[in-house]
């Protein structure tokens, strides 16, 4: 890792990633270039290169652009930075100030707008591991001068002018992270999120490619905006082709003040460049994740969760029951789902209420924990503390504990309020009841829930509170890290309407969909794992009848489509015959042997026909890979595609077995990886969903 400061540019390499940037002092910051390292190029070298003419019917000097592009500056993009002080000083144009070294990797360029003194932090690192980007502003002022902040991006970065296309994701509840393709454009592309939560549909994320960008070759880059709450994608193709993005905090008016003493700091924007494709792009963020998020070498136990096999009734025999059958199967971890506290017999009631139901566990749930812990183990516990129902004993004492705005009729959704986190008193309270609880039962693990968009989050104070709301269940979190370091969360928002990176600097896992149907699945996982590593991502096997569908799959697919993931069970284990559980118990009994491998290994996704969903791990040296091959649907020929696997050495021997369905489990040959990468397996003949697993170990 390089950082070089001149007194006239800023230079960063690290982890394969160039960043140089203009910062003359008293002159405007402006990207030179942010992507893949040029070897021996010189900001000098890149300037020159870059040297315009004059535009006929243009300004005489063309209008370089700033990090932010203020609207003092006159540059033609859309501002990334609007404030204004009473309507005054609102054409702010910024000059350097200093720059600083403020960490390893990381430079800090300080600028100011003279006239106004409003100060602008811009914050720009490289991760040595990764060669992932990290950009953030921070506004700040020490004059008696407010500024009304209305929208701040963590940067205006331009972008490589030959990206054509865009990859973004989208979706709803119970089909999140599905990819949308778009064909260049000219102007803008916007995506703006007011869920209050990351959300199903708008995910703060995306990529840029070319007309031949595939997944292992061509210039690629991938962005995500580390936020759990509102937020702002934009990219901008300008008239004279220039293309930049912008993304950052979706304020609501009158959000945010700038007042000397205090400061705003935008959520922080990640960038991931490449010149071999769109994979070398993901991995680069899985690395980054890993590296500066999740807890390392963190046990990841097949989980069992109640959810779909008893729903909300939570007899106390039946949980036993299942319990011990969980275990037979091979879980580690026991979740018991929504239900158990206060008078929580259906959704709408009792949300709120944290307190073990004396009428359904009139012992408390000590015994089930202890139960499960015989078993061997581990016991887990599901909340929603972010919501009330109006029918529950909190609401009815505290009806001010709600975000609501005067005047203004609530927006009914699932029969339950959202809790006004950004008071202290209901941030303690939260707290008090889930230490009591983690503490009293020994509780290792919970399912942090969050079932519903804020329409409406307006706060005590009569101002809009979305931003204060976000950072105040941060803060919740925090604090219960802190008092209880070892305990894992799950990030679950109905689904995987909250799994972006700030959540998961806080929890340890993501509850990908609540649909557990096998097939589609396969399109939910392959869109989160472009942002998501697979040891986040919990994938269970799931009812013959899917709840959601009600399409109908056979355990081999059921249980090898969640062999790639966080792997766990939501299903009525006393419904299935002694044959599909001793199926689910192998496929269990795989994903333990190969569970170190699919959570650390580089994640390659394969390009295959649209009917075949496929995607590998290999590990960090190339001696090992696991493939799941998904067939969706009937080939349309009369022979199978061949697999072209990736992420092998070429020059390397690997022994070829294949390992699921088990029933199939041979060893094939052995052969070279350039082979099996280039000329590629012949598929066996598969109906549609078959879950082939492929293991890959090389002969020495």
């Amino acid at each position: 890792m390089t950082v070089e400061i001149t007194s006239e540019f800023v230079t960063l390499r690290a982890g394969g990633t160039l960043i140089v940037l203009a910062a003359s002092k008293g002159g405007r910051a402006r990207m030179v270039y942010a992507g893949p390292d040029l070897q021996s190029a010189s900001p000098e070298d890149l300037v020159a290169l870059a040297a315009r003419q004059h535009a006929p019917g243009g300004p005489e000097q063309p209008i370089a652009p700033s990090l932010l592009n203020c609207i003092g500056t006159g540059h033609p993009s859309p501002p990334g930075l609007l404030a204004h002080s009473r309507s005054q000083h609102w054409a702010l144009d910024p000059r350097v100030a200093g720059v600083k070294v403020s960490a390893p990797g990381q430079v800090t360029i300080l600028t100011r707008d003279e006239p106004s003194g409003l100060m602008v932090g811009h914050s720009i690192a490289l991760c040595e591991a990764s060669g992932v980007a990290n950009f953030a502003t921070a506004l700040s002022t020490n004059t008696d001068t407010d500024f009304a902040l209305e929208w701040c991006s963590a940067l205006c970065l331009p972008l490589d002018p030959r990206f054509s296309r865009l990859t973004s994701f989208t979706g709803k509840w119970a089909r999140e992270f599905q990819t949308e393709e778009l064909a260049p454009i000219r102007g803008s592309f916007l995506r703006e999120n007011r869920a209050g939560r990351t959300s199903h549909d708008s995910y703060p994320g995306f990529y840029c490619g070319t007309d031949t960008t595939g997944e292992g070759h061509g210039v690629a880059a991938a962005f995500h905006l580390a936020w759990n709450g509102n937020h702002r994608l934009r990219l901008d193709r300008l008239a004279d082709e220039t293309f930049s993005l912008q993304a950052g905090e979706l304020l609501l008016p009158g959000e945010i003040t700038i007042t000397k003493g205090m400061s705003y700091v935008t959520p922080t924007l990640l960038a991931s460049f490449s010149d071999e494709g769109y994979g070398a792009a993901t991995r680069g963020l899985h690395r980054w994740l890993r590296a500066n998020r999740l807890k390392p070498d963190l046990p990841r136990p097949v989980h069992y969760n109640t959810w779909e096999a008893v729903y909300f009734d939570q007899t106390p025999g039946r949980l036993f029951a299942l319990a011990k059958q969980a275990a037979e199967v091979g879980a580690e971890r026991f979740v018991l789902d929504d239900g158990w506290f206060g008078a929580r017999r259906n959704d709408r009631a009792g949300l709120g209420d944290w307190h073990v139901s004396d009428a359904i566990y009139p012992d408390g749930l000590k015994p089930l924990a202890d139960h499960v812990r015989s078993l061997g183990m581990e016991f887990g516990l599901w909340f929603e503390p972010e919501m009330v129902n109006p029918d529950s004993d909190l609401y009815r004492a505290h009806p001010d504990w709600v975000l609501e705005m005067d005047e203004v009729e609530p927006i009914a959704s699932r029969h339950q309020l959202p809790v006004d986190m950004t008071l202290p008193v209901v941030r303690d309270y939260l707290f008090e009841r889930i230490d009591s609880l983690v503490s009293d039962l020994g509780i290792a693990y919970i399912k942090w829930d969050m079932n519903r968009d804020i329409q409406h989050p307006g706060g005590a104070d009569g101002r809009p509170a979305a931003h204060r709301n976000a950072k105040a269940i941060q803060l919740l979190l925090d604090r219960l890290r802190e008092a209880h370091p070892d305990l894992v969360i799950e990030s679950c928002s109905s689904g995987g309407a909250r799994a972006d990176y700030a959540m998961l600097e806080r929890t340890d896992r993501v509850w990908t969909s609540d649909n557990n149907d096998a097939r589609a699945r396969h399109a939910i996982m392959r869109g989160a794992g472009y942002f998501l590593p697979l040891e986040v991502l919990g994938n269970h096997v799931g009812p013959k009848t899917c709840h959601i569908t009600g399409r109908r799959f056979p355990m081999h697919f059921r249980a090898g489509t969640a062999v790639f993931g966080h792997m766990g069970m939501e299903l009525d284990l006393a419904k299935e015959n002694d044959a599909d559980r001793a199926v689910l118990a192998k496929a269990i009994d795989l994903y333990k042997a190969h569970r170190a491998l699919i959570h650390s290994g580089d994640y390659y996704r394969l390009e295959t026909a649209s009917h075949i969903n496929a995607i590998g791990v290999v590990s960090a040296n190339r001696d090992e890979a696991l493939y799941q091959v998904a067939i969706l649907d009937q080939h349309p020929a009369p022979h199978p595609p061949r697999l072209h696997f990736a992420g092998l050495g070429r020059d390397r021997r690997y022994r070829l077995a294949i390992e699921w369905p088990e029933h199939h489990a041979a060893e094939i040959s052995t052969f070279t990886g350039s082979a099996l990468m280039d000329y590629g397996l012949q598929l066996p003949q598969s109906l549609p969903d078959t879950c082939l697993i492929y293991h890959l170990k090389e002969e020495r």
